[in-house]
């Protein structure tokens, strides 16, 4: 695993550095026999490019590639605005920090459970008849709502930890009047007293996070990821959905010995 896999951000500077002498190099060789503006575009989509490959090289996750690709083209968009003032590229690095700062931290990008998905997870508890839920990273919140809705009975919670997606998440449940939704990270969250524990996350974080709930999950307890399977681990059920993209999740009986694959 590549050191820059931790700090991600480091690592896209870096490949940033690295091809601006390579760019410049090749505009240098170009630069008599190209026109200026067809060698400016040139220039930046190369940068771009070499960036993106520096970073797949870097071993950082792909939408890191894409930040590095995009970052060139965004830089001189706004030199060729001319007198564009600075304040909205802060704002919208401020923005993209608090919506986005599980991804930098803990790889952990912003997915959100579709629809036939959450409505699958309510089913799961009106089948196993339990009655705690808990949505760990819960994003927006809808899977925490969806169980929640129409049953009063029901204790459903989701944590979420990057500052913006958490207020939204929090304004949404309060609006709806379903569900609970905390700022906290995963890993300090109490998971002894649920039923059931949900996570879309990432297969960064599943080695780690499996150890926990394996440790605190009370007996007969169920953990369900969404697409990430844990490591190492054979699931006690796994169930393939029909919505398009074909969402497999797999469920983890607590309190059982697990099976170790081969």
């Amino acid at each position: 695993m590549s050191v820059f896999t931790k700090t991600p951000i480091a690592g896209a500077l870096l490949a940033q550095v690295v091809a601006m002498p390579l760019v410049a190099i090749a505009t240098a060789l170009l630069s008599q026999s190209v026109e200026r503006t067809a060698l400016i575009v040139a220039a930046v989509l190369l940068q771009g490019l070499l960036a993106a490959a520096i970073c797949r090289l870097l071993g950082l996750a792909v939408w890191w590639l894409v930040i590095a690709f995009v970052f060139p083209l965004a830089l001189v968009g706004a030199l060729l605005a001319g007198n564009l003032p600075a304040w909205p590229f802060g704002l919208a690095f401020l923005v993209m920090s608090l919506v986005f700062s599980n991804t930098a931290r803990g790889r952990v990008p912003l997915y959100l459970t579709n629809g036939p998905t959450a409505d699958a997870l309510s089913d799961l508890m009106t089948e196993k008849g339990v009655t705690r839920f808990l949505d760990l990273g819960c994003g927006l919140g809808g899977v925490v709502r969806a169980v929640a809705k129409g049953n009063a009975s029901r204790r459903a919670r989701g944590v979420e930890n990057a500052p913006a997606v958490f207020l939204a998440a929090r304004l949404l449940s309060r609006l709806s009047g379903a569900g609970q939704i905390r700022r906290q990270d995963l890993f300090s969250t109490d998971v002894s007293e649920e039923d059931v524990v949900y996570a879309f996350l990432s297969p960064e974080p599943m080695a780690a996070l499996w150890a926990k709930l394996s440790a605190e999950m009370k007996p007969g307890s169920l953990f369900v990821s969404n697409s990430f399977a844990v490591p190492d681990r054979d699931p006690d059920e796994t169930w393939t959905l029909t919505d398009r993209r074909g969402t497999v999740l797999y469920l983890y009986a607590m309190g059982r010995e697990p099976s170790e694959k081969a």
